[in-house]
């Protein structure tokens, strides 16, 4: 490790332990942006369940008092970085909108350009639906659950929630909407594609 760092490393961790610590919470934080591993989620869930069970033991130690602290704060950290990496979908709709056009636009983009095998546009809408219903709102809950935002924490799922069903009512012409943009905007291409029927 550069010696340059070494204050910031000694005000992070003091011990070799708190070193390990601090390195599995920076590792577990990067892999839970992974939302695509269906294994990752289970352990995450699991990891979750253990960390908000209710436990009745009032004869519990000290280090089972800090060990469950500590589990609770990797997990409510992780939740977090999930939480901020799909943030969009949890603030007023027409931020959700502006960042989901242009996810679309750059996988549109990818799939026209050869870089991916499937046209997004073809699932997008019910993707989003699916998307809001099996991730972001009970990501939202959890957090709701949990507290970290105090009493902001409603909010977020409360628009999660709203912007989902302004999805069901407006998605299918918002995708069509960004399929015409893309052609719009990519004009120069060789035989740019019609908007195709969600």
């Amino acid at each position: 490790m550069e010696d340059e760092y070494a204050a910031l490393r000694a005000s992070i961790y003091q011990t070799e332990q708190d070193l390990l610590r601090f390195r599995q919470l920076v590792v577990n934080t990067v892999m839970a942006t992974d939302i695509v591993d269906k294994e990752l989620q289970a352990l995450r869930k699991t990891r979750w369940e253990i960390a908000f069970a209710s436990n009745d033991s009032v004869a519990e130690s000290l280090n089972d008092r800090v060990e469950s602290e500590d589990r609770k704060a990797t997990i409510v950290i992780e939740h977090l970085i999930q939480a901020s990496d799909v943030s969009h979908t949890m603030q007023h709709w027409h931020i959700y909108k502006k960042w989901n056009e242009r996810f679309f636009l750059e996988c549109y983009g990818a799939y026209r350009a050869g870089r991916a095998d499937s046209d997004p546009s073809k699932n997008w809408y019910k993707g989003e639906i699916g998307f809001f219903d099996f991730y972001v709102i009970p990501l939202a809950r959890k957090l709701q659950s949990c507290g970290v935002f105090g009493v902001s924490s409603h909010e977020y799922l409360n628009y999660a929630i709203a912007n989902r069903d302004e999805w069901v009512r407006e998605g299918e012409a918002l995708v069509q909407q960004y399929l015409a943009l893309f052609n719009e905007q990519n004009f120069h291409l060789a035989a740019p594609l019609d908007p195709l029927v969600v």
